[in-house]
């Protein structure tokens, strides 16, 4: 009886020399992480020119109270209709558009709808002056949407044979946003792992993750290593607070339920095939 052929093993010496002498592979890599520090530095930009924007606001009503009656709806109306007009994909807060970027059903040519260099170069502009003229918007969402149209940009110059999918692009590029706006480089990572377990793409996980992190601490060299929501201090705490505590929680509870069963309710008169098949 013939002995059963032996089973051949990855050489780890070839394997190892194959991944350290592939030129595209280590390209592709170095062009992922200088989009990432791109990225950060964009976000970094972005904060700089919104906090400006509405220094800016402010000082100019506590000079004439008057002006944001008339500033203010002159600039919402000129930001609709260009946003509109020319940047339909800039509208809204800029994650529900990287969420859709990423769908896989979403093509080439139609994802350049909801995420591309110039749609954040337009989202900076446009929320900038939204500020400017005293509207009530944040900057964190359009992070997310900035820092991903630019490491979606990257796609273009990314050798054919990186590896490297343009989901990690939206990924990182999304989860870089949220480090740097936040200035919380573990944030960032922790949304990027929500976001790649649900893509069978292991082998580039530890790349993404070192883009965000390097995004984030784009953030931090400029801010400093601060929280963004800052400290708050509570004087004279005590077990006198724990009744209405948790009063004011169970109330909280009791409104938040009965506000979601109106909405189930209401849903289910509107689309009741909808509401039972999601049931």
């Amino acid at each position: 009886m013939d002995d059963p052929p032996m089973r051949q093993h990855p050489h780890i010496y070839s394997s190892f020399k194959n991944e350290l002498y592939d030129a595209h592979l280590w390209r592709g890599r170095a062009l992922f992480i200088s989009f990432a520090a791109l990225a950060g530095l964009t976000v970094v930009c972005f904060t700089w020119l919104t906090e400006h924007a509405l220094a800016i606001f402010f000082k100019a009503q506590s000079g004439f109270w008057w002006a944001p009656l008339v500033w203010t709806p002159l600039c919402a109306a000129a930001i609709v209709w260009i946003t509109r007009r020319y940047f339909p994909g800039a509208a809204g807060s800029g994650i529900p558009q990287v969420m859709a970027a990423q769908d896989p059903e979403v093509s080439g040519s139609t994802r350049g709808l909801f995420v591309s260099l110039r749609l954040a170069l337009a989202k900076m502009v446009l929320t900038a002056w939204g500020l400017l003229a005293g509207l009530s918007l944040g900057r964190e969402g359009p992070s997310v949407q900035i820092a991903a149209g630019v490491m979606h940009s990257v796609r273009r110059w990314l050798p054919k044979r990186s590896q490297i999918s343009e989901h990690s692009l939206l990924v990182a590029g999304g989860a870089a946003g949220i480090a740097a706006a936040f200035n919380t480089p573990l944030g960032g990572v922790m949304f990027a792992i929500e976001e790649l377990t649900r893509k069978p793409e292991h082998r580039n996980h530890g790349l993404t993750i070192a883009a965000i992190v390097l995004a984030g601490l784009m953030g931090i060299s400029a801010y400093g290593n601060g929280s963004y929501f800052g400290v708050i201090r509570i004087d004279g705490f005590g077990w006198s607070a724990l009744l209405p505590g948790v009063m004011v929680s169970l109330a909280c509870g009791l409104l938040g339920g009965l506000f979601a069963r109106l909405l189930v309710v209401s849903f289910s008169r509107q689309f009741p095939g909808l509401v039972h098949h999601a049931a």
